[in-house]
């Protein structure tokens, strides 16, 4: 049976905090996020915010891992722009392609849109996986307040 992607529901949210630690615990990440903002992350994605949706990755009752976009407008190429904020594999799916799934799942829903997402360097896995699905490294600094 393949993975499926699906909306984030209320009956995920113990899963997803515990992948969230995870996630933000890691090297693939360069903040550690706080239990007050995943918190925060997952009420946002299954209540009724307009800029954040939350997806699960899921084989049978088996959840695989879990993804985040963000939605908002660039002006820089005059389209809307859909952040890919979270994507999280537990470490037993990864190399099963989840991660460009997803990436495919995002783009046909928001065609005619920007995609962007951040990576570490380092995690050169997730940096071959983004590369391969045709996602460029910007040439400028991001920068925040």
């Amino acid at each position: 049976m393949q993975s499926i992607i699906r909306k984030m529901e209320q009956r995920d949210k113990s899963q997803v905090l515990e992948m969230m630690r995870v996630f933000y615990a890691s090297a693939a990440v360069l903040s550690n996020g706080s239990p007050e903002i995943f918190e925060a992350d997952i009420a946002h994605c299954i209540g009724d915010c307009p800029y954040l949706e939350g997806y699960i990755f899921e084989n049978g009752n088996t959840i695989q891992g879990y993804g985040m976009v963000a939605k908002s407008f660039s002006t820089e190429f005059g389209k809307p722009c859909i952040w890919i904020e979270d994507i999280y594999i537990k470490e037993e799916f990864r190399g099963c392609g989840i991660g460009s799934r997803f990436l495919n799942f995002i783009e046909e829903k928001y065609p005619n849109s920007v995609y962007r997402l951040e990576v570490e360097a380092e995690n050169e896995r997730a940096v071959k996986v983004y590369q391969k699905c045709g996602y460029k490294v910007l040439p400028y600094m991001e920068m925040k307040k």
